[in-house]
């Protein structure tokens, strides 16, 4: 279940005007939050990295790698890799957000699939000593690929065959797994009778330009963790270090606590 923008929005204003400390627009909360949404999600990958090297738990909801990967699920996807004239593959394809008209952005590379059969990565400089052996060389039953600049090159060359006839297949015959970015927050609105900000819960269409609204992407469990680090962003915008220092110093102690 996905974090509901109007509650965050009403939950930080609720915050900042209870002591007359100032207002938060919503085109200026639209970019704190997209950026506070954009390091958590970032944040995952740091934690991935760092519980796999500790020994971590095995009960049903205690194991944090298998918590974090949950967090990921709503940004794995995967597509079709476009074939480049400069003979080698490019990122998957994404497409677009059914709704905002925008291109869903590609972030992680995952597995590269080629004719069912998962590709193995291997680093450029391992390549050479790669083909030197029979009993390591690619072949199309254990093909291998390098991943350069946002590039794909797949090995051996009979996999990817000459440009014209790459040019001439109907469909790619590589396809991967990828992690997407979390599409931008925004809190959509109609303006009141008395020139208010009145919230719209219809979901944003970018293509008719609509004034509707995009809720955070994050796993429900992260809405206190989203809300603290959109105040600390808040308190700098409307230049109240008192509110950085108190959401600040909550968001430590919460992470310290997760991470124990």
């Amino acid at each position: 279940m996905a974090i509901n923008v109007d509650d965050v929005y009403k939950t930080v204003l609720y915050v900042l005007n209870k002591e007359q400390r100032g207002y938060l627009t919503p085109e200026e909360f639209n970019k704190i939050a997209t950026q506070v949404q954009l390091e958590i999600f970032e944040k995952y990958f740091e934690d991935l990295n760092q519980y796999s090297r500790i020994q971590d738990n095995d009960t049903e909801y205690g194991n944090r790698i298998d918590n974090i990967e949950e967090k990921l699920d709503i940004f794995k996807t995967n597509g079709d890799c476009a074939w480049n004239v400069n003979e080698y593959y490019e990122e998957p394809d994404l497409g677009t957000y059914s709704a905002s008209g925008l291109s869903i952005e590609f972030y992680k590379l995952g597995t590269v699939i080629y004719n069912n059969t998962e590709v193995q990565r291997a680093k450029p400089n391992e390549l050479l000593y790669i083909n030197k052996s029979p009993l390591t060389k690619p072949t199309i039953t254990y093909p291998v690929y390098t991943y350069e600049n946002h590039r794909i090159y797949v090995y051996p060359k009979t996999i990817v065959g000459t440009m014209a006839t790459q040019t001439a297949l109907a469909t790619t015959p590589i396809s991967a797994t990828c992690i997407r970015k979390p599409q931008n927050v925004k809190w959509g609105y109609i303006p009141g009778t008395l020139g208010q900000f009145e919230y719209n819960a219809t979901e944003w269409d970018g293509a008719v330009g609509a004034a509707g609204s995009t809720n955070f992407e994050l796993h429900a469990s992260e809405q206190s963790e989203v809300v603290l680090n959109v105040l600390m962003y808040a308190g700098v915008v409307i230049r109240d270090p008192q509110i950085v220092q108190i959401a600040s110093q909550k968001a430590q102690q919460d992470e310290v606590s997760e991470k124990s």
